[in-house]
């Protein structure tokens, strides 16, 4: 589940950075309930990804600078005993 709630929030982030709708960093950390040092960690790893994301202090938002889209699609499906019987 530690993962599945950190896809969430990249996801989340992505979104903010997409609408240009961030804040400053701190801002940000307090909205999506994290540190600081979180959010840039997030930010570092869209980076990775290739992102190029920057930030516009006059308008207090970060925004990418390329066309970066990411698609996360998360699906959980509870199998029954009966079910688990039949994929053996």
């Amino acid at each position: 589940m530690k993962n599945l709630k950190h896809l969430e929030r990249l996801q989340q982030i992505h979104q903010r950075i997409q609408n240009e709708n961030t804040g400053s960093p701190i801002e940000m950390a307090k909205y999506m309930n994290l540190s600081e040092r979180s959010i840039y960690n997030l930010i570092d790893e869209l980076k990775i990804l290739g992102a190029e994301i920057y930030y516009n202090r006059t308008s207090k938002t970060y925004y990418y600078c390329n066309d970066f889209k990411i698609e996360l699609n998360i699906s959980l499906k509870v199998i029954t005993e009966g079910d688990a019987r039949n994929l053996y």
